[in-house]
């Protein structure tokens, strides 16, 4: 492993808190894309705002992405940031690319991130238990703003659609 910037953990711990970073990682990135993929198709009723909306979504999850890689490397691992690498670990269903009505990627992001959520929330509570509050904090940061991102992606949806 290259150089720890982090004092207080053992060198088993910040290889464990790094592979979880990264597995989170691979999760923000594929869902960045995901979110992207909807902003290009997406058509009807309410395009411009739903349109602009998922690029600010697909900002604040790069800024995530951001903070969990360089937590990464901070505890001397290394971050796996690249498409390929997202690929192989993302546990993120894959995305529909043949969808086009705006309740229908609304739907499928919604769904991809509760799923995130859940996952984030299992990485906090492992952070936690190893020690290492700081990855925990930055975890619970991503984990709010990837909620918050729901509900806004969420609201769109006509009510007898929400709570699917």
């Amino acid at each position: 492993m290259p150089e720890s910037f982090a004092g207080g953990l053992d060198a088993q711990t910040r290889t464990r808190m790094a592979d979880l970073l990264n597995a989170n990682l691979a999760d923000a990135i594929a869902l960045t894309l995901s979110v992207k993929e909807a902003h290009w198709n997406l058509k009807g009723p309410g395009f411009i705002g739903v349109h602009e909306l998922l690029d600010k979504v697909a900002d604040r999850l790069r800024e995530s992405a951001d903070l969990m890689a360089e937590r990464a490397v901070i505890l001397g691992g290394l971050a796996r940031g690249t498409v390929e690498a997202a690929a192989r670990a993302s546990r993120v269903e894959p995305y529909p690319t043949d969808i086009v009505a705006i309740e229908q990627h609304l739907e499928a992001l919604r769904d991809r991130f509760v799923a995130v959520g859940a996952n984030l929330r299992e990485a906090i509570d492992e952070a936690g238990e190893a020690g290492d509050e700081d990855t925990a904090d930055i975890l619970t940061e991503v984990s709010r703003q990837v909620d918050k991102d729901a509900w806004f992606i969420g609201a769109n949806l006509r009510p007898s659609e929400v709570g699917r």
